[in-house]
Order: C-alpha cells, then structure tokens, then sequence
C-alpha cells in the first residue's frame, strides 16, 4: 500500500524559509518521479514542483515558484524535500507530496501558512 507522510509545515513570515519532507512506503521509492502539489484556500489543487526517479537528474517547477523553491530526494531515506525560500502570502496552502502532477496517492498534506 501506498504511503506518503508530509510534514514540516508551519507558520512562517513574508520573506521566510520552510523545509518540508515526505516519507514514502509501500512502493520502489526510487524508481518514481515524485511530485509537489499544493491546495490554497478555496482554490484548486496546483501542481509545484516533480523530480525524476532514477537518479533525480530532471526537476522542474511551476512558474510561480521558480527560483525560490528546490526541490530533492534522498532515496537511501525513502524521502521528498521541498526548501522553500522567499515566501509569499500567495504560498499559503495545504503541501502535498503525491505520486502524479494530479495529485494522485497524495499523504495527508502539510499546512503551510505565510502571514505577517
């Protein structure tokens, strides 16, 4: 079964940083491209972020966050990262890791709210 847990979410600043991870189970972590989405309040959920399985070499990020936002993997500890830096109170929103830009076989989400 499938399993992915989220976590690092916060509250944090305009301007500020969150590191947030993602541990999987149930599935060969390494072979998958894995996937950042996101749901802000009262939207629809928006893909961030993916990077390729194998050896992580392709990573690519939605416009909205690119540059600020780096995206990792560690396989060896089944986990995702996503660094968030510069953060905007258009960032706020439940994180998801997931296993398709769909969000599909996503965890349960982190909450990260950004606000002064």
């Amino acid at each position: 079964e499938v399993q992915l847990v989220e976590s690092g979410g916060g509250l944090v600043q305009p301007g500020g940083s969150l590191t947030l991870s993602c541990v999987a189970s149930g599935f060969p972590f390494s072979l998958y491209t894995m996937h950042w989405v996101r749901q802000g309040p009262g939207k629809g959920l928006e893909w961030v972020s993916h990077i390729s399985g194998g050896n992580g070499d392709t990573r690519y990020y939605a416009d909205s966050v690119k540059g600020r936002f780096t995206i990792w993997r560690d396989d060896a500890k089944n986990t995702l990262y996503l660094q968030l830096n510069s953060l905007k109170t258009e960032d706020t929103a439940m994180y998801y890791c997931a296993l398709d830009s769909l969000g599909g076989s996503r965890g349960q989400g982190t909450q990260v709210t950004v606000s002064s």
